[in-house]
């Protein structure tokens, strides 16, 4: 087999590796949250022990939700509902009426609802009134994610970067770097081939976006649900994104004809910026701490990309084959300075962006949105090494005559940045580092909890958050039979022994008759031993003794 047929073959074989690497990494998992708010804090606490059964839960989130119907439950010990009537959502609190009549136990609080960035929210934890007990299980829990779902909006999202980079490579070469001798059927092709594509990418969201919310199948679309993400943020730019879409048709068929009006392509590049504008604003940047700057950083940031990969295809694909010394003596000059205008965009927007979303250092490192990050920036260096190499071989004018050296440097770009475009596909379905820290619901709870017996009663212990300085104390005592029980006196006292700190004594102030609470300074980590007396009558009294890890 000769050289030019083994040449096709060897095309096709790195694009299908490309589609693998893609595949894998939209598939990757990405923990066990998928959405973009968390739970930040709840009243009762999570795992906390009550003594008396609350009125209401109260969930409070990091950012504003939205309801999505008949998913948020409270189910009782014996597994019935205690939650009473709809639960109100003002911003980012959500308040749950629940039976205030409740049986003793353990409670569990489920929820679904959906974030400011379209996002669906869910998870769940316990709380306990008296004493726990074997925790229920929501049995019309109907809400779980679809794998297939996930990954569905995951490709649909991909698809739409595909296609913005061809349609807005191919436009901006025909109408500004396309010699006049060649045709443009191809590019042409490839501009209609990615305007098709992103608005099917664009209708595959909407329509996916109401099971991902909602939970279900692929096939699990109905007329209220449709009707309710319509309704939303996210449809409405979706809906936006199509009209401009439409919009950008009329006048890209004059320009696949031939050379068009200066004022046809000024009118094309607003609806191009404000097409850009859709994607953030039904995504990450609308809900960040300072969304204005977020919305413009990110679409800046998505035109960077547009204008670099898709020029970059139009380039390997038509241009390098196809255009002559003299005409790539004049194109190559142009198009260096637009990649390096469009990188040096993606590099200080791609800045913001991480300084928003990531928020610390340690957040690169310690969540799986960081680390996504991690790996975009190490690939993103590379492709900037390569972009370098091309710049060079176009200085250096060696890419006169048979361009081999310049093509090879382009596909690399093309392979690398395909990649990086996976990446981003993941990264948007992500939580972001600064608030996938603060998820009480779905990390491990930073407090000590245990139960203690005596012969006299059982102490519940409560502590948080189990670290070094000030901690909260609170104590319940039960009867044998899981009643309270009263208490004439308490007294309790924490030492250190492996570091030589005697016992210090923990003032307690009695809230209840069995539940008592106090402050507790612990000045350094180490199994702290908490000593607890309590006299439940002028002759009847124990002393129990928990051992408490401190970090």
């Amino acid at each position: 087999m000769n050289v030019a047929n083994r040449r096709p073959i060897a095309r096709l074989l790195a694009i299908a590796g490309l589609l693998v690497t893609v595949v894998a990494l939209l598939i990757a998992p990405a923990g066990p949250a998928s959405a973009h708010a968390v739970l930040v804090s709840s009243s009762p606490i999570a795992s906390a022990v009550v003594s008396n059964a609350p009125a209401e839960v109260v969930l409070t989130f990091s950012e504003s939700v939205r309801k999505v119907p008949g998913k948020i439950r409270v189910i009782a010990p014996d597994g019935s509902r205690a939650d009473r009537g709809e639960p109100t959502f003002e911003g980012t609190v959500v308040t749950v009426p629940v039976d205030p009549a409740g049986a003793r136990g353990t409670y569990l609080v489920s929820y679904r609802v959906i974030s400011a960035d379209s996002h669906p929210v869910s998870g769940a934890f316990t709380y306990s009134v008296g004493a726990p007990s074997t925790p229920p299980v929501d049995s019309g829990d109907d809400s779980r994610a679809d794998p297939v779902v996930g990954n569905a909006v995951k490709v649909a999202k991909y698809a739409g970067y595909v296609g913005l980079l061809l349609l807005v490579g191919s436009a901006l070469v025909l109408a500004a770097l396309w010699p006049r001798r060649l045709p443009r059927r191809g590019p042409a092709r490839l501009a209609w081939a990615g305007l098709g594509l992103l608005a099917v990418s664009t209708v595959a969201n909407l329509l996916l976006q109401v099971p991902y919310t909602a939970g279900g199948g692929v096939l699990d679309v109905t007329g209220q649900g449709l009707s309710d993400v319509l309704g939303s943020a996210f449809g409405a730019a979706h809906l936006v994104r199509l009209g401009l879409l439409a919009a950008a048709a009329f006048l890209l068929r004059p320009l696949m004809a031939g050379p068009v009006e200066r004022s046809d392509l000024v009118i094309l590049g607003v609806l191009g910026a404000a097409a850009l504008v859709t994607w953030p604003l039904a995504g990450h940047p609308a809900a960040s701490p300072a969304p204005a700057v977020s919305v413009v950083v990110d679409a800046v940031h998505l035109g960077g990309m547009a204008v670099w990969l898709g020029g970059l295809v139009l380039l390997a694909v038509f241009l390098l084959p196809r255009a002559d010394e003299r005409e790539l003596g004049a194109i190559l000059p142009i198009w260096s300075r637009w990649a390096a205008l469009a990188v040096s965009v993606l590099l200080l927007a791609g800045t913001v962006q991480a300084l928003i979303e990531v928020a610390t250092p340690r957040a690169l490192v310690d969540t799986f949105y960081g680390r996504l990050v991690l790996g975009k920036i190490a690939l993103f260096v590379l492709v900037i090494a390569v972009a370098a190499y091309s710049r060079q071989l176009v200085r250096r004018r060696t890419a006169a005559g048979r361009p081999t050296s310049m093509r090879r440097a382009v596909w690399a770009e093309l392979a690398i940045t395909a990649v990086v475009l996976g990446l981003s596909a993941v990264l948007v379905q992500t939580t972001p580092a600064r608030t996938a820290g603060a998820d009480v619901a779905g990390s491990t709870p930073r407090y000590f909890s245990t139960t203690l017996s005596s012969p006299n009663y059982s102490l519940q212990i409560e502590l948080d958050p189990a670290e070094r300085g000030n901690n909260t104390v609170h104590f319940y005592a039960y009867t044998k039979d899981n009643r309270p029980q009263p208490v004439v006196e308490w007294r309790a006292t924490a030492a250190l022994p492996a570091a030589g700190i005697e016992p210090i004594q923990v003032p307690l102030l009695p809230l209840t008759d069995n539940h008592a609470t106090g402050e507790i300074n612990f000045p350094a980590a180490g199994e702290w031993q908490l000593r607890i007396t309590v006299r439940t009558s002028d002759i009847d009294q124990a002393t129990v003794t928990a051992t408490v890890p401190i970090r």
